[in-house]
Parts: C-alpha cells; sequence; structure tokens
C-alpha cells in the first residue's frame, strides 16, 4: 500500500509539472495547481450536443444525447476544440478498419477540461486539468463531452493554448514518435509519403532541426514548389513523373535512407518497397489510396527488407503513463516551432458536416478545426 501511494504522488506531481510548470521549471504550490472544477451534480449537463454518423459514407447528424458517466479509470472531458485528420475521413468512409459499431461520434483527438473522474486515483489527478485527449474504443472527440480512459489524456503544458492542444496527439505525436523509431533503429535518413500534408510538413521540419535526411513525396508539382518555398525541403520528388521511381531510388542509396513512411498504401507501396535500399523498413501507418498493397514477397527475403504497421495508440500503449507525459511533453515544447500546426478554417459543432466537406476539398490548405467552445480555444 505504502508502494502505490508513493507512486500515486509521483503521478500527482508528473502531471502538476506538466500542466503548471513556468519556463524556470518551478512547481506551484498546492493551492494554485488546480482549474475551476465542477461537480457532476450541480454544474455538467445531462444532455449535450454531438455529431452522429450512422452509417458509413453517410453524412453527419447533429444529436442530443447524454452526457456519459465515467467509469473506473475514466474521465469526463469537457470538449473545447477537435480537429479533421485523414484518418477521420477514413472513418467516416468506413474505410480505416475501426471495430467501432455504428452509430458512433467521430473524431480521433481534441483538446478540453477534465471536469469529472471515475474510481482510481489517476483520474482524479486530472480532475480540473486542460488536456489533449483520444478516445478509448467508444464515441469519439466531435461533441461536446468525451469520456476515455485516463491514460488516454495528457495534460497540457501552462502556456498552451485548447486550440494548439486539440492537435497534439495525431499528427505532432506521430512525427516525433516516427523519428523516436529511426534513432532506435539506427536508420540514417526517413523518406515520407504525403508530404505536402500537416504530418508531412512535420515531418520536414523535425527532419531539419534534428539533421536527418528526409525525402519528400507528393503527387503534384505544386506540392513540390509549396514545399520547397513554404518549408524550404530539399529533396522533394513528383510521383506524378516521369522517371520518378528510378529518381527514388538513386537518392535514397545516396542518403542510405532505410525507413519509409508509407501513408498511401496501394500499388504506391509496390514502388517504395522495390526502390528502397538493401535492409529498409517500410512502416505502414495509412491508407490514403483506399486500395490493398500488392507486394512481392521476393524483395522482401532477397533484399532483406521489412513490411511493420505503425498505429500510435499501439506504440503508445506500449509506454508507461509516465513515459507517455514525458513524451507528451517534449512533443508540446515543440508545437510552436517544427511541430506548428496552422489552422486553415474553424466551424462550431453544429456545422460538422459542412466541415468536413470543406476539408476533404481543401486538405492541404491547413486544419480544419471543430469548435465546441470559442470562448476557451480564443
Amino acid at each position: 500500500m505504502k508502494a502505490f501511494r508513493q507512486r500515486m504522488e509521483r503521478t500527482r506531481r508528473m502531471i502538476v509539472s506538466v500542466a503548471t510548470v513556468d519556463e524556470k521549471g518551478s512547481i506551484p504550490s498546492p493551492a494554485e495547481e488546480r482549474y475551476d472544477c465542477p461537480t457532476m451534480s450541480s454544474e455538467i449537463p445531462n444532455t449535450m450536443t454531438a455529431a452522429l454518423l450512422a452509417e458509413a459514407g453517410g453524412p453527419l447528424h447533429l444529436r442530443t444525447l447524454p452526457v456519459p458517466t465515467p467509469g473506473p479509470g475514466e474521465v469526463l472531458v469537457r470538449m473545447a476544440a477537435a480537429p479533421i485528420n485523414p484518418s477521420d475521413l477514413s472513418v467516416l468512409r468506413g474505410s480505416y478498419g475501426s471495430e467501432r459499431t455504428l452509430p458512433i461520434v467521430p473524431g480521433n483527438e481534441g483538446s478540453g477540461t477534465v471536469v469529472a473522474a471515475g474510481p482510481g486515483g489517476l483520474g482524479r489527478a486530472l480532475l480540473g486539468r486542460r488536456v489533449a485527449c483520444a478516445p478509448s474504443g467508444g464515441d469519439g472527440t466531435w461533441a461536446e463531452y468525451l469520456v476515455t480512459r485516463a491514460s488516454r489524456c495528457l495534460p497540457l503544458l501552462g502556456g498552451l493554448s485548447l486550440e494548439q492542444g486539440a492537435m497534439l496527439i495525431v499528427n505532432p505525436m506521430t512525427a516525433a514518435a516516427f523519428f523516436e523509431i529511426a534513432r532506435q533503429g539506427g536508420h540514417a535518413a526517413l523518406v515520407s509519403t504525403a508530404a505536402a500534408s500537416a504530418l508531412g510538413r512535420m515531418i520536414l521540419r523535425l527532419g531539419r532541426a534534428q539533421g536527418m535526411p528526409v525525402i519528400h513525396l507528393v503527387r503534384r508539382a505544386a506540392q513540390v514548389e509549396l514545399l520547397k518555398k513554404e518549408e524550404g525541403g530539399e529533396h522533394v520528388l513528383d510521383s506524378s513523373q516521369p522517371g520518378f521511381a528510378a529518381a527514388l531510388s538513386a537518392l535514397a542509396e545516396q542518403f542510405q535512407a532505410t525507413l519509409w513512411l508509407d501513408a498511401v498504401g496501394g500499388e504506391m507501396s509496390r514502388t517504395l518497397l522495390e526502390a528502397a535500399p538493401r535492409g529498409s523498413t517500410l512502416l505502414m501507418y495509412g491508407r490514403l489510396s483506399g486500395e490493398d498493397s500488392p507486394l512481392d514477397g521476393r524483395v522482401l527475403y532477397l533484399h532483406e527488407k521489412r513490411v511493420e504497421g505503425f498505429y500510435l495508440p499501439n506504440w503508445m500503449a506500449r509506454k508507461s503513463f509516465l513515459q507517455s507525459v514525458r513524451f507528451g511533453w517534449r512533443v508540446q515544447r515543440r508545437l510552436a516551432r517544427e511541430l506548428r500546426t496552422e489552422v486553415g478554417r474553424r466551424f462550431p459543432l453544429a456545422e460538422a458536416q459542412a466541415a468536413v466537406e470543406h476539408y476533404a476539398n481543401h486538405m492541404t490548405e491547413g486544419k480544419v478545426l471543430l469548435v465546441m467552445s470559442f470562448s476557451q480555444v480564443q
């Protein structure tokens, strides 16, 4: 029991330090630690507004639903904002591979304030904290309230806005994870697909900051110019151009790029694997093409190449909660620089369907954000 209390106290102090540490590294007194926290009985309504997906490929409908109650190890988050990501579009189309049963509230990440907690010390330690959060198997973040496991919440640094916190997990943490994987695997350089996306630009900036060469792959000439002019990208290739595969193979050999980040799938996976140097790893983390990947097994066993999958929740699950908090802290410190996200447009939750349609047609023009509380994110 004593050891358990000591672990919980270390966890509490880590949460406090991450959420409220100042630039000098000092931790405030207990009286200053916590934001005001409403109670379930007095300030949390019985119902909430949510965007609901009833059938794959169908439109979103605004619905009034009961506010969920957190169970053991869970917290209730009053949502402030949530972005729309490419993975969300896949969920809406029914092609993401999610095991959730329709109808569902979509949304893979967001931010807000923990306003209630079920039994468990970690949830209680998060009460009143501003957090970035992700769903834990049930409904998602496109609603006024979210119940999720306390371990799926990351306390935000004191100077970080809820708007930026809403976009902390899916892209910034994925980009940081790729470079951690690269370092641990001894890879000298990376190849990044869908490089004009928000995540692709983060990979570009983070590679430059860490001195690791990255080869950036896009689909159009305009995207080549965008990455070179706006982001200072050096090694950018257009997959629609003649001679693309040969140019990619030569550049990969030059830099010994042996970690290949595949967000596209389909025929592109075969092209990447064949162009990769001996001993390379193809890390598949998306399926933007919507197609299966026809891979040639001979390329794998004759040239000692590997294909692996990456799914951020699974990768994070291998870390302890304290390791996850520390990792999240490091990522947050880069949000204003290499891991920054440009917001293209903000929509109220009531216009969720219009927001999805806008994002689907303007995916490289900045992140689209669903806002549940404009007063919290401004």
